[in-house]
């Protein structure tokens, strides 16, 4: 249904629909249109009988948002134990001290 009413929206109707198709449903058209040509409802249909595109169940979807809840909570907790980095590491600050060499050197 929102591949057909994209085809058939405004410019700005069909970013809202894309935003849409990407963060409700982890669906990227990018990943299925051939490049210049739209993706509508019918290139659904085709990439489907295809095999690129294959419909999930509920249980099955269920499953894969916990395990990417669970690898989101696992990575945060990694993060959070990641050790700060070391003295010198900073490249801005490095780039500042190197920009007033620079300066000091031509004086």
């Amino acid at each position: 249904m929102l591949l057909h009413k994209k085809n058939l929206a405004t410019r700005f109707q069909q970013k809202e629909i894309r935003h849409q198709l990407r963060t409700e449903f982890e669906f990227n058209i990018s990943d299925f249109n051939v490049q210049g040509k739209a993706f509508g409802d019918v290139e659904l249909y085709e990439a489907i009988d295809r095999g690129a595109i294959k419909i999930l169940d509920d249980a099955t979807i269920t499953d894969m948002k916990a395990k990417r809840a669970r690898d989101k909570a696992r990575d945060a907790e990694l993060q959070a134990q990641q050790t700060p980095p070391a003295e010198g590491a900073d490249w801005q600050k490095a780039m500042e001290e190197w920009e007033q060499w620079e300066k000091s050197a031509q004086q």
